[in-house]
């Protein structure tokens, strides 16, 4: 019997640091999670928006002059895609759209024709800046009327519907986004609430001898802020493994994957959960600091 009560008291008071620190990692790491899969949605985003071309065809006949001017005017348009510096734009001579063609079908139309039917023409990626359906159309329309231009041809149903489906899915990532977030923080919160519960009469007794409300709060904060980096650097050692993981089996995923927006994610993991701890924390402090003592049971 003396046993059993000297364990209890024992107990009193302890703070439940294990299952603290796993409970904030859980919710950490799904965190986590999402903010690495919005970072890989919008790199698939912006891939298959890089992805849009137009295609000039060029009246035959030209001068090479005239092809040199077209080009140089082409190099200097915004709607023009830039990758480090390079405008995303390729000369195809009527020539290599011949032997492009003839290595496709495995057909030689040329046997049958006695000529070359097709055009030199220029293929350039649109930037993703420009890829709304008015601007598309004006873009057309103004390499339409230029005299070197015989047509210009770009997959206009497929643009919008690529323009539609990507707002449809951010705006449907972003509500997820904050929904899990506020699941996330409440979590959180209600995990640190718990586990300050059995601080209470430790907290209350402090104040009754005299100790100021920043000399008590002091060490609970200092220990909500410790375990909030500790669940969220143990949440990104979860998430490296994972994605190490996944890109393993994914062979395609690296490419969608920047470092930077990744160690962003990953520093800001320990960060948020330092900061919901610690507000947790914070808030029940206080609470039990001004509760009377018979409110306590």
């Amino acid at each position: 019997m003396r046993l059993t009560r000297k364990h209890r008291s024992n107990k009193l008071g302890s703070f439940p640091i294990a299952n603290v620190i796993f409970s904030t990692m859980l919710a950490l790491l799904v965190t986590g999670l999402f903010g690495l899969l919005l970072i890989h949605a919008r790199e698939l985003t912006k891939t298959v928006q890089e992805n849009v071309t137009f295609q000039v065809f060029l009246h035959k006949n030209l001068t090479e002059d005239k092809k040199i001017q077209l080009d140089q005017f082409l190099h200097q348009q915004p709607y023009v895609l830039q990758k480090h510096g390079i405008a995303q734009l390729t000369f195809i001579s009527k020539e290599e759209a011949a032997a492009a063609f003839i290595n496709e079908t495995g057909e030689d139309f040329m046997e049958i024709l006695q000529e070359n039917p097709l055009r030199d023409s220029y293929i350039f990626y649109v930037s993703p800046r420009f890829q709304e359906a008015a601007i598309l159309q004006n873009i057309k329309k103004e390499l339409s009327e230029l005299n070197e231009v015989f047509e210009v041809v770009y997959l206009e149903n497929m643009v919008e519907t690529i323009h539609k489906n990507m707002q449809q899915i951010s705006i449907v990532l972003l509500a997820i986004m904050f929904i899990l977030l506020g699941i996330v923080i409440i979590l959180i919160h209600n995990t640190i609430k718990l586990a300050m519960y059995s601080q209470r009469f430790l907290i209350k007794s402090m104040h009754l001898v005299g100790a100021t409300a920043s000399f008590i709060r002091f060490p609970f904060l200092l220990r909500a802020v410790m375990i909030g980096l500790l669940a969220g650097t143990m949440a990104d050692v979860v998430l490296v493994a994972l994605l190490h993981y996944a890109n393993l089996k994914v062979k395609a995923l690296p490419i969608l994957q920047e470092p930077i927006k990744i160690l962003m994610v990953l520093g800001c993991t320990p960060l948020l959960g330092a900061c919901i701890t610690w507000f947790g924390t914070y808030k029940a402090v206080n609470k039990y600091l001004y509760l009377s003592f018979d409110n306590l049971y």
